[in-house]
C-alpha cells in the first residue's frame, strides 16, 4: 500500500500492521524479513533486500552504524528517517523499532515503518479529537443500541444534568486514552457509573426519543432546543438552556450500527430575553409547592439567587407568621418584620446581620420601611453616600466591604396586602439592576406572594381544623379500674390532621366500662363535624346505661335525621352514613358485651388461646333506619387485650380484609406487651406510609374486680328490713377501712331500699362496690324510673333523692332484663378525685 491522504472518514492508525511496512532485522543487522507493505512503501522487493544490511537503504549516516546502534536501543525507539526509494527518490519514514529476543547485545529486532507525513496528519487528527472532546464546549457522549449511556465527555458532563447527576463524579480524563473520555467501560467504579447512566438515559425523555429515531432510520437529526433547566433551584442548573442537539449512528468498516453518537452545544445566554422567560418559568414552577410558608419563602429565595442577584433576604411581619390579616397600610413598627429566610452565593454569607426569626431594625429612611409604608419598589445605587446608611454603620460597612453596588426593594403583597419585603443585592454582578431587572423581580415576588397568603390561609384553616378535631376527641382517656388503654388516631387527610373517625371510653355505672370506635363516611372537616355530633350523641345515650343494641339504634335514628336535614339543606341527595362498634365491659361479672354497627367485629387476645375474632352480629350501618340491631356476651378472663378498630386498618394494605386481619392477629399475638408497644406494632405492621383512609383503633387490657370487692344482700320487702340493710352494710365498710364513709353509706341506703319497698316490687337486692369509688346499688323488679322532686314544706316525704343527689358524687337508674337498678357513687376520703369521662 502507498503513500495515502486523508480520507473522507478521517484517517486510519499509520501503524495498522495489515498496511504498514513490517521489517525484521537480525544482530548483524541484516534484513531477515521484508512484508508486502514495505515493498509498496519503498519500492525494493523482498528479493532485492532479504540479507542485505538495512543500512544500505538509508540515505544519511554510515550504513556500518547502525548495528551498534540497534544493539543500544533498550525496548523501543520511535523516530523518523530517510530511505532511498527503488526508483531514487528520497522517502521519510516514520519507524518503530523494538526488540523482539535475545539478551543486550544480541537477538532481533522489529521494525515497523509509514510515511511521515501520513503520520503527521494523524497527529494532527488525534490532537483536534482531543480538543473537541477535552476542551472545546461541544458535549459529546456515546450510547448503544440499547441507548445506554457508554461514553461522555467532560462538556456533556457538565451541562447536561442529568447526565451529570448520574455519573456522580467530575471528569478527571486520567486513563481515559487519546480521547480522554470522562466515562469509559471497564472498573468498579465505572459499572456504578454505567448503572446510573443506563437510569437516566431512559428518564431523558428527549434523548431516548431522538437516539431512538436515529437507531431506526440510520440518518443525523438536529434539533435546537428550548427549555427551563431540569430544576429551577440554582442548584441544579440556573435559568434554563437552550441548546443544539446533534444524534448521529455509528458503525464499523462493515457498516453494522455500534451505537449512537449523541452531541449538544449549549447555547445559553445568548438571548436574554429568552432566558428572562426560562427563569420565569421555572421560578414559576418551582416556587409555590407546598403550602408551607417557609418553604414557599426559601423557593423564592432559590429562584432568585444566583441568577438574578448575589444576595437576598425575605423579611415577614408577625401578622402572617400568626395567620392573621396583615394591615393593608402601615405605620409597621420595626419589631414587627422579621427575618424569614436569606441566601448568599457566598457560603459563610459574610453580608448576614439579621439571622432568621430575629427583627430587622431597619433604619426609618431605610428602602425597606418606606417600601412598607408605600407598597411600592425602590431602586438605588449604592454609592459613597447613601443617606439611610449613614444611620446603621454596622450595614454600610458590609455593604462597603463586598462591593454592593446596586440594591433593589421589591414589596411582598397579595390581594391588596403588605406581608413582608425583599431585599436584593448586587456586587459580583457587575451590571446594576435595571428596568428588565425589576420587572422580573416584581413578577416572581409577586407570585411568591400570592403563594405565601395562600400558605398563611392554609394555617389559619388547618389551625381552626385542627382545634374542631381537638374539641371534638378525648383530651386524655380516663382512667378506669376495669381496663387499661391505649389507641392510635391518623386521618387519612395528613395536612389538616382531620378525619371522620373516633373513638372514646366512657365510665359506666357498676364499675363497667364502655368503649366505643366509629367511623363517618368520608374524610376532612365536614366528616369531623358530624363525628363530633354522634360522639355527643353516644356519651349523651351512653349516660342513660341503655344496652348496646338499644343504643345504636338511637344513634341510627339520629344519623337518618342528620341526613335528611342534609339532604335538604343541600337541595340534592347528601349521604351522612356511619359504622360504629360498642362494647360494655363489665370487670364484675368477667364479660363483655357488644353491638356493632356495619362495623368489624372486634378482636380479643387472650392470654392462653389464640386471637378471637367474636360472632357478633352484624347490624346495619348507621343511617339506613327501620333494621334491628343484636349484641352478643363474651367471658373474657383478666389480661386478655380487646382490640376495637376501623376498616382502614385491616384494608390499608392492599385492600384485602383477610390479609389484614392476619396482620392484626399477628399484631396481637402476645398480649401480655405493654400496651403502647402494640400500637405501634399495629402501626407498623398494618399501615403504609400514607393511609387512604382514616384510621383509629382502641386497644383495652382487662382487669377484674375480686369478689372480695364485691357485696351482695337480697333485702326483704319489709320496712324493719332497711335497719338490718344498714348494719350489714356498716359491718362491710368497716371490714374494707371505710368508717369515715359510714354516715353517708347508711343514708343512701336506707333513702334507696326505703323507695323501693314503697314504690316497687320484689325481689329487691342491694351490691356494695369498692374500687375507685364506693358503689351503692339497689335493684328491683319494677321498671318505673324514680326522679327528684322540689317537696313543700308541708310534704311528709319526697326529699329522699334529693339527700342522695346532695352525699354522692354521681347517682342514676339504668334498666335490666328483670327491673331497674339505682346506683350512687362517693369518692372514698383522701383518693384522688373521679376524672370526669370523656
Amino acid at each position: 500500500m502507498g503513500v495515502s491522504g486523508v480520507s473522507s472518514a478521517g484517517p486510519g492508525d499509520p501503524f495498522d500492521i495489515a498496511s504498514t511496512a513490517v521489517a525484521v532485522i537480525d544482530a548483524e543487522g541484516l534484513i531477515v524479513q521484508w512484508s508486502r507493505g514495505a515493498e509498496e512503501l519503498v519500492g525494493h522487493p523482498a528479493r532485492d533486500v532479504l540479507r542485505r544490511p538495512v543500512g544500505s537503504l538509508l540515505v544519511h549516516g554510515d550504513p556500518a552504524a547502525v548495528p551498534e546502534f540497534l544493539r543500544g536501543i533498550d525496548r523501543v525507539w520511535a523516530g523518523v528517517i530517510t530511505v532511498r526509494h527503488r526508483s531514487g527518490a528520497a522517502v521519510r519514514l516514520a519507524v518503530r523499532v523494538c526488540r523482539l529476543s535475545g539478551a543486550s547485545g544480541g537477538g532481533d529486532w522489529l521494525v515497523l515503518g509509514c510515511d511521515a507525513i501520513r503520520r503527521r496528519r494523524r497527529e494532527m487528527y488525534e490532537a483536534v479529537a482531543r480538543a473537541l472532546l477535552e476542551q472545546s464546549p461541544l458535549g459529546v457522549a456515546v450510547l448503544d443500541t440499547q441507548l445506554r449511556y457508554r461514553w461522555v465527555n467532560r462538556a456533556l458532563a457538565g451541562m447536561d444534568d442529568t447526565v451529570a447527576e448520574a455519573a456522580g463524579v467530575p471528569y478527571t480524563g486520567e486513563g481515559a486514552g487519546s480521547a480522554g473520555p470522562a466515562v469509559a467501560e471497564g472498573g468498579a467504579r465505572d459499572e456504578s457509573t454505567l448503572r446510573a447512566l443506563v437510569a437516566t438515559a431512559r428518564e431523558s425523555a428527549v434523548v431516548t426519543r431522538q437516539a431512538r429515531q436515529v437507531l431506526l432510520s440510520g440518518k443525523c437529526q438536529v434539533t435546537l432546543e428550548h427549555a427551563p433547566a431540569r430544576h429551577a433551584a440554582p442548584d441544579a442548573g440556573g435559568q434554563g438552556r437552550s441548546r443544539l442537539r446533534s444524534f448521529f449512528p455509528l458503525r464499523d468498516g462493515a457498516g453494522r450500527t455500534l451505537g449512537i453518537c449523541y452531541a449538544a452545544l449549549d447555547l445559553t445566554g445568548q438571548d436574554p430575553a429568552r432566558e428572562r422567560l426560562a427563569l420565569l418559568n421555572a421560578a414559576t414552577d418551582h416556587i409555590g409547592t407546598t403550602l408551607d410558608l417557609d418553604r414557599t419563602v426559601q423557593e423564592l429565595a432559590e429562584a432568585l439567587v444566583p441568577q438574578v442577584a448575589d444576595f437576598v433576604a425575605i423579611d415577614l411581619l408577625d401578622a402572617v407568621r400568626a395567620t392573621k390579616v396583615p394591615a393593608a397600610e402601615g405605620p409597621y413598627d420595626a419589631e414587627t418584620l422579621r427575618r424569614a429566610v436569606h441566601r448568599s452565593i457566598k457560603e459563610d454569607q459574610p453580608e448576614v446581620i439579621v439571622r432568621v426569626g430575629e427583627p430587622t431594625r431597619y433604619p426609618d429612611l431605610s428602602p425597606q420601611r418606606r417600601c412598607l409604608a408605600t407598597g411600592k419598589p425602590l431602586r438605588e445605587i449604592v454609592g459613597t453616600w447613601t443617606p439611610w446608611l449613614a444611620h446603621d454603620a454596622q450595614r454600610w460597612e458590609k455593604m462597603f466591604r463586598l462591593g454592593v453596588h446596586t440594591h433593589l426593594v421589591v414589596p411582598l403583597r397579595a390581594r391588596g396586602t403588605t406581608m413582608g419585603v425583599v431585599t436584593l443585592l448586587r456586587w459580583k454582578n457587575p451590571d446594576p439592576f435595571d428596568e428588565d431587572d425589576l420587572l422580573l423581580v416584581e413578577d416572581l415576588v409577586g407570585r411568591a406572594a400570592m403563594c405565601v397568603d395562600n400558605a398563611r390561609r392554609f394555617a389559619r384553616e388547618h389551625q381552626a381544623a385542627l382545634t374542631l378535631q381537638t374539641s371534638l376527641l378525648p383530651l386524655a382517656l380516663p382512667e378506669h379500674s376495669a381496663v387499661e388503654v391505649a389507641y392510635r388516631y391518623l386521618p387519612a387527610d395528613a395536612e389538616s390532621g382531620v378525619g371522620g373517625d373516633w373513638f372514646d371510653v366512657i365510665p359506666l355505672s357498676g364499675a363497667r366500662v364502655a368503649l366505643v370506635v366509629g367511623d363517618v363516611v368520608g374524610h376532612g372537616l365536614h366528616a369531623a363535624a358530624s363525628m363530633g355530633r354522634l360522639r355527643a350523641a353516644v356519651q349523651t345515650l351512653a349516660d342513660l346505661d341503655l344496652p348496646p343494641d338499644e343504643l345504636l339504634a338511637r344513634v341510627d335514628d339520629l344519623v337518618v335525621r342528620l341526613s335528611d336535614e342534609a339532604e335538604a339543606a343541600a337541595k340534592e341527595p347528601t349521604v351522612i352514613g356511619a359504622t360504629c362498634v360498642y362494647a360494655v365491659y363489665d370487670p364484675i361479672a368477667r364479660k363483655i358485651v357488644v353491638a356493632r354497627a356495619g362495623h368489624p367485629s372486634p378482636a380479643i387476645a387472650h392470654l392462653t388461646e389464640p386471637v378471637e375474632f367474636p360472632d357478633i352480629p352484624a347490624g346495619p350501618p348507621l343511617g339506613l333506619g327501620g333494621l334491628p340491631f343484636e349484641s352478643a356476651e363474651v367471658a373474657v378472663e383478666e389480661g386478655s387485650v380487646i382490640a376495637l378498630y376501623t376498616d382502614g386498618l385491616i384494608e390499608a394494605s392492599d385492600r384485602d380484609v383477610d390479609v389484614g386481619m392476619e396482620r392484626l392477629c399477628f399484631t396481637l399475638a402476645h398480649p401480655d406487651r405493654p400496651l403502647e408497644e402494640i400500637c405501634d406494632i399495629m402501626v407498623r405492621t398494618l399501615l403504609p406510609d400514607r393511609p387512604r383512609d382514616d384510621v383509629a383503633f382502641l386497644i383495652a387490657r382487662t382487669h377484674v374486680l375480686s369478689s372480695d370487692r364485691v357485696a351482695t344482700w337480697e333485702v326483704p320487702t319489709d320496712p324493719s328490713a332497711v335497719r338490718v340493710a344498714r348494719e350489714n352494710v356498716t359491718e362491710q365498710l368497716s371490714r374494707w377501712g371505710l368508717d369515715e364513709m359510714v354516715f353517708t353509706t347508711e343514708l343512701i341506703v336506707s333513702e334507696l331500699l326505703t323507695n323501693a319497698i314503697r314504690h316497687a316490687c320484689g325481689p329487691i337486692g342491694l351490691r356494695l362496690i369498692h374500687e375507685r369509688a364506693l358503689i351503692c346499688e339497689v335493684s328491683d323488679a319494677s321498671n318505673t324510673s324514680p326522679h327528684m322532686r322540689r317537696a313543700l314544706g308541708t310534704d311528709e316525704g319526697g326529699r329522699g333523692l334529693f339527700l342522695v343527689a346532695q352525699v354522692a358524687q354521681r347517682w342514676g337508674t339504668r334498666y335490666t332484663s328483670s327491673g331497674k337498678t339505682i346506683w350512687a357513687e362517693q369518692q372514698p376520703p383522701g383518693s384522688p378525685p373521679r376524672q370526669a369521662r370523656c
